[in-house]
């Protein structure tokens, strides 16, 4: 089965969140189970290195239609670990001064891009079974299909596979982007309109023959107005094409005892090396090691769907609590002035690292005896699983993927501490839960190897793909 993954950033090429880790990941895991997938992605020369791009095959060019213009596109290609990833170049879209979003231009970037993504199909021959389409920068794929390419005699068998990773991010555009940028005519308008504006992911959920999200939870959340972004009166009668698998990490990737940027390497049969890596992450953020206090770790974006105001309504409890508190992240300055503000507060108990260091990330995740994440939505979260992989101990809010792949320790069979409620007091008392465990050091060493355990590898994940693809596939 030939599966084309369209995506608008990927490992090892561009990357500013989980869609990248995904596409970076998923793809091999694909290969590996014996589909034939290929990758398809924007060439930004401002993300992909000069020497990666000298590296890179051309393939072919074509001149793609954009609203009543017509745009260059090429084609280049590489072989990563036995995925084609397919390029398109367009410097006017694409060789841009930094990052790979929030330009004025975005609907007509990623409009040109998903046209450009079915015609690079049409000239090199290369027809998928599956195209699978992600999030809203994707989103146009699946509507073009349906209406500039579904009768073409060499491309009418093609499936259309929309995956959600964020629903908060739909593609919302003013009606004037219609016809001249988006290339929609207008009799067709209804595919996109949603409360008057124009919704691309509301379109892509109307056309697409399936919908999955990263998690199973979060695949029934979006169905509840609470989660939906307000997409939830376009989804609610799509329950019948809509399911969830849980993404997975690359554990090759993780592995504490393979990883070099560790202090010492560890391992699920010899954890001794995991206090050495507490010790150099505590010395390293400048606080001291002079007791046997647990550390907290919260790697996130400082915004308030991560949960970040029911850590500050509780933050001095936990710190009195007797943890000693690591936080590296960027985002809502308010939350930034309030980790400032107190690390200054609690000097030798609190140390904030302003942005995101991706070696201190490593070293968090492998030094913290827990790891914090009360988002009030979470998708799916890698966080999670990359902490358990080095045996430190998630506290989670049971919602999306974290509730998929954390078990509550109350049945003293879990792999981290939960909380229901979107409430700053239930979450303490979780971190109280984990607190008490920490002290009794034969089981807190028997639930660290559970954690190291578990598998979140993309393996099983790929398989549950690989058998809706071959579902899909199959309808005539």
């Amino acid at each position: 089965m030939k599966i084309l993954y369209a995506t608008s950033e990927a490992q090892p090429f561009a990357a500013t969140g989980g869609l990248a880790d995904v596409a970076g990941s998923l793809p091999k895991a694909l290969t590996d189970e014996g589909c034939e997938c290929s990758v398809i992605m924007p060439f930004y020369k401002n993300t992909i290195k000069e020497a990666d791009a000298k590296t890179f095959k051309f393939v072919t060019e074509f001149y793609v239609p954009v609203g009543w213009r017509s745009q260059y596109c090429g084609v280049f290609e590489k072989d990563v670990n036995g995925v084609t990833y397919y390029f398109l170049d367009n410097e006017y879209y694409f060789s841009r001064d930094f990052g790979i979003y929030g330009y004025y231009d975005d609907a007509e970037r990623f409009a040109f891009f998903s046209r450009a993504v079915l015609e690079t199909i049409k000239h090199t021959g290369e027809v998928p079974d599956i195209i699978n389409s992600n999030d809203w920068q994707c989103a146009l794929i699946p509507i073009y299909y349906n209406i500039y390419y579904r009768y073409q005699n060499d491309m009418r068998r093609i499936r259309n596979f929309f995956t959600i990773h964020n629903i908060g991010y739909q593609g919302l555009y003013g009606f004037d982007l219609l016809e001249d940028i988006l290339s929609i005519p207008r009799h067709m308008a209804m595919l996109v309109e949603y409360d008057g504006d124009i919704n691309l992911m509301k379109g892509a959920l109307e056309v697409a023959d399936k919908i999955t999200t990263v998690s199973p939870t979060y695949a029934e959340e979006i169905f509840d107005p609470w989660f939906a972004c307000g997409l939830d009166r376009a989804l609610a009668n799509k329950k019948f094409k809509t399911c969830g698998f849980l993404n997975g990490i690359d554990v090759n990737l993780f592995n504490p005892a393979t990883d070099n940027g560790l202090a010492e390497k560890f391992s699920v049969k010899r954890k001794s090396g995991k206090a050495t890596c507490k010790a150099a992450l505590l010395e390293k953020v400048n606080l001291p090691a002079d007791d046997d206090s647990p550390v907290i770790g919260i790697v996130t974006r400082l915004v308030e769907h991560k949960g970040l105001d029911l850590i500050r309504e509780v933050f001095d409890d936990i710190v009195n609590m007797g943890y000693k508190v690591v936080i590296l992240g960027s985002g809502e300055h308010f939350y930034e002035n309030f980790f400032h503000e107190a690390q200054n507060r609690f000097p030798g108990k609190v140390s904030f690292v302003c942005g995101y260091v991706p070696d201190l990330a490593r070293m968090i995740y492998a030094g913290a005896d827990m790891f914090l994440m009360p988002s009030k939505s979470e998708p799916c979260g890698l966080a999670q699983m990359i902490s358990l992989r080095y045996g430190t101990i998630p506290v989670v809010r049971a919602t999306g993927g974290l509730k998929d792949s954390i078990i509550d320790c109350g049945d003293a069979a879990g792999t981290g501490f939960t909380f229901q409620t979107y409430n700053a007091h239930d979450m303490l008392d979780s971190i109280r839960r984990a607190y008490d465990a920490y002290g009794d050091k034969k089981a807190w060493g028997a639930l660290t190897t559970r954690a190291m355990k578990a598998d979140f590898s993309w393996k099983q994940s790929a398989k549950l793909y690989i058998g809706l693809y071959e579902e899909l596939y199959g309808w005539e």
